[in-house]
Order: C-alpha cells, then structure tokens, then sequence
C-alpha cells in the first residue's frame, strides 16, 4: 500500500467528500453565502483565487492513488469566515489552516500528522512565515468544519488563545524544523551504532612500522 501527500489542485476537488465539496463556510462570510447558487462553483473559483494570487492552499493524502483525506490552509485574507469565532484574528505572522480530514476507516494510521507535515514543509520552504494557527472544536459538535482540538494537540498545536468551545491553536513552524533536525539527527546516531569501527590509521597486519 503506497501512501503519499501532494498538493490540492481543481482537479482533486471533484473527488472530496460531500459536503466539504459544497461546503463554503471559511470561504464566504455569512451575508454572501446565503447568496451563492452554485456552490461548487464558488468552491472552484475560491481555490483558483488564492492559487493565482497566493500559491499551494492545501494538501491531499494519496492510499494507492485514491484521495482518503485533505486539509486546507490560507492567510487569513482568504478566509472571511474565520471573522466569526469568538478568538479571532489570527496572529499576523500565521497561515490559517481551516479544515481537516481523513477517511473514518483510515483515522489512527497516520495520515492525519503526513497532512500536516507536508503543509509545513511547504510553508518553511516558502519563507517569511512563523506558524499556523487553527480554531479548534473542544464540543465535537463542530462537525468537519472545525478541527477537533484532539487532532490539533497530537499533531503539533498548542492552545493560544483559551476558549471554553473554539479556542485558537498555534503550531510554531520552528518546531517543525527542530523535529525534522532531532529525526535526522536520530537517524545518523542509528546509522553510525550499526557501522563498524574504522582500522586504526597507520597500521597493518605486521604491525607499526618505525
């Protein structure tokens, strides 16, 4: 079974699970969302705008080449529905990762943390940004609009700004990369236990020379 994270482009949109698919909660503010007649449509064109003005906004997980979970992130100028929750703004140094999921069957493998691993790859590899923050769902009553602040707390996030049913999380991109430093340097102490020792220099079989 391969598994493998890429990034969101229109032509993963279609294979979303309803209703993320319709689903305009972060994009629009209340007032226009009423008016929206097709929804897809406005989803489309919502990805299209920050792809042309801003770059890469999500990340898709691939088991065997089929999509078995998304999440999607902008800075906040994005995200008029983000204006809505009793912790906001966020930061002015933060991208707003607005939504998250993997398929049910999947959930505990994970899938979950490769998502948010590559968002922040992608964002450290970008440059001028210092963390992501999300608004989190401590009443599991959020649905998949708002990320459970489980999920949030095992991949990274931490509380910044307290609430009793939203508050807002940060996770600080300098972590990331300490985390990837501690795995690499993990890796290179494995490594080199398992080498074997070096021939002392300047001998033979015969012995020192003089």
């Amino acid at each position: 079974m391969s598994r493998k994270i890429v990034r969101l482009t229109l032509d993963h949109l279609d294979t979303i699970t309803a209703p993320c698919r319709s689903c305009l909660f972060w994009e629009l503010d209340p007032v226009r969302r009423e008016r929206v007649e097709d929804p897809c449509a406005e989803k489309d064109a919502w990805v299209s705008e920050v792809l042309r003005e801003w770059g890469s906004c999500g990340r898709v997980a691939l088991v065997d080449d089929a999509v078995v979970g998304y999440l999607v992130y902008a800075p906040e100028a994005f995200v008029p529905g983000a204006a809505g929750f009793p912790t906001a703004p966020v930061s002015p140094d933060a991208v707003l990762m607005t939504m998250a999921y993997v398929d049910p069957a999947l959930r505990g493998g994970g899938i979950g943390r490769m998502l948010v691993q590559g968002m922040a790859r992608d964002l450290i590899r970008r440059g001028g940004i210092t963390a992501v923050e999300a608004f989190g769902d401590t009443t599991g009553r959020g649905g998949r609009c708002v990320v459970p602040v489980d999920f949030l707390g095992g991949v990274g996030f931490k509380t910044h700004r307290p609430h009793m049913t939203t508050p807002r999380m940060r996770m600080d991109l300098r972590t990331a990369i300490s985390w990837k430093s501690e795995v690499e340097a993990a890796i290179e102490r494995l490594v080199g236990a398992m080498r074997p020792a070096p021939k002392s220099a300047g001998k033979s079989a015969r012995g020192p020379t003089s």
